[in-house]
């Protein structure tokens, strides 16, 4: 029993930290804040892979996940970033960007529930991914423009309700034998995560940042792609003229 409950235990650590990144920004601690949705990020890709090592797997997990992921990676940053940075904004501007990525978020795990996706590729921006880049881009504040963060949450939420494929990188497991050194993994990451909160997050960014840019790249080139594949179509044949 407890080896089959030993996932869902992840997956509500990966909520509870959640809690505890919302809080501590209300509490002045936006890089405690960040760190805590990364390490929620670890959780997260730990939980699926001891229930298949385990071959533990339930809709019950399914769904708590889901439920667990939209606070934890939607609600948490959104609230990070909007209380470092747009609370100087226009109120109404301020709370719809701020709603608009978990919404996203919540519409990007529902798709991902119902529909069959492409083997060894997520469709649209994981939300733990987008989240882990909006939490980390916050603590960016001072030195982007107001406007720059904007944009950002905007095309992160716009990336995770798109059609761009992403690398999957769940399916790689863990051997049942090293099951018990996720434990000891996660309370390592926990520690260093609570004695350098900002310099963890912020050397974090950059990998996330790249997977992000990563589908809007492919939103580019496919954009172009499909430019050069109409253009020769929509010409018109030139009319041949006979001389008489």
């Amino acid at each position: 029993m407890i080896t089959k409950s030993l996932p869902n235990l992840f997956t509500i650590g990966n909520l509870f930290l959640g809690i505890i990144a919302i809080i501590s920004v209300f509490n002045s601690k936006p890089e405690l804040a960040a760190i805590m949705v990364i390490v929620a990020m670890l959780l997260d890709g730990l939980d699926g892979r001891v229930a298949r090592a385990l071959n533990a797997q339930s809709e019950f997990g399914k769904e708590l996940d889901s439920l667990s992921d939209v606070i934890s990676f939607g609600v948490a940053p959104a609230f990070i970033m909007y209380v470092v940075a747009f609370t100087e904004m226009n109120a109404a501007a301020a709370w719809i960007v701020t709603a608009i990525f978990p919404i996203c978020g919540a519409l990007r795990l529902a798709r991902f529930n119902v529909v069959a996706g492409t083997p060894g590729y997520f469709i649209g921006l994981p939300i733990p991914a987008a989240g882990g880049v909006l939490c980390t881009l916050a603590l960016f504040h001072k030195e982007l423009n107001t406007v720059v963060l904007v944009l950002s949450t905007l095309l992160l939420s716009y990336l995770m309700v798109s059609t761009v494929k992403y690398p999957n990188f769940k399916k790689v497991g863990i051997p049942k034998a090293a099951i018990w050194i996720t434990p000891v993994v996660v309370v390592v990451a926990v520690v260093l995560a609570v004695m350098y909160p900002g310099l963890l997050s912020k050397l974090i960014f950059v990998p996330l940042l790249l997977y992000a840019l990563y589908g809007l790249k492919k939103n580019v080139d496919r954009l172009f792609f499909w430019k050069r594949r109409k253009r020769p179509s929509m010409e018109e044949p030139e009319s041949k003229t006979t001389n008489i």
